[in-house]
């Protein structure tokens, strides 16, 4: 079984071998202003969403950025692939499995990093505040809800 630690060394060289490799043919800088949020259908009404870097949706790193609004949910879901998540603001709520059980789960403060396995189940919440995350991985990626019945786009 290889270590977490070796995970995130592994995937850390990954990307920045990945990002030089882009630098040197397209350059990109990035302030607040130029990030725009916008609806995502994949998630609760509320929750938006801006692809940074790459596509998800293709094979390659992409960069998500993801807004919660105060006291949202996202309900048990998996991703087919590694996944890691950035707390940028605010504070976000970890927990894994099928469930959402708030009392099994970690609150985890900005500049807290998340290192998700593929196909592992897991939820996310916000607590009063606004939170900001940001998202790598590794395309094709896509949220794929425990429960159907929790998934927007199938309402």
């Amino acid at each position: 079984m290889i270590s977490k630690a070796l995970m995130a060394a592994a995937l850390i060289a990954f990307t920045s071998s990945a990002f030089a490799e882009e630098a040197t043919h397209h350059a990109k800088e990035l302030t607040p202003a130029d990030v725009k949020f916008e609806d995502n259908a994949a998630f609760p009404k509320g929750i938006r969403t801006v692809v940074l870097y790459g596509d998800p949706s293709k094979p390659g790193l992409f960069i998500l950025r993801v807004k919660l609004p105060p006291h949202s949910v996202i309900a048990p879901h998996t991703h087919p692939v590694f996944e890691s998540v950035s707390i940028i603001t605010g504070a976000m709520g970890s927990g894994m499995g099928e469930k959402v059980d708030k009392s099994k789960g970690k609150v985890l403060e900005a500049g807290a990093l998340l290192l998700l396995p593929a196909n592992h189940a897991h939820y996310v919440w916000s607590e009063d505040q606004e939170t900001i995350l940001q998202v790598a991985a590794i395309g094709p990626f896509d949220l794929t809800y425990i429960n159907p019945k929790d998934d927007p786009r199938k309402k």
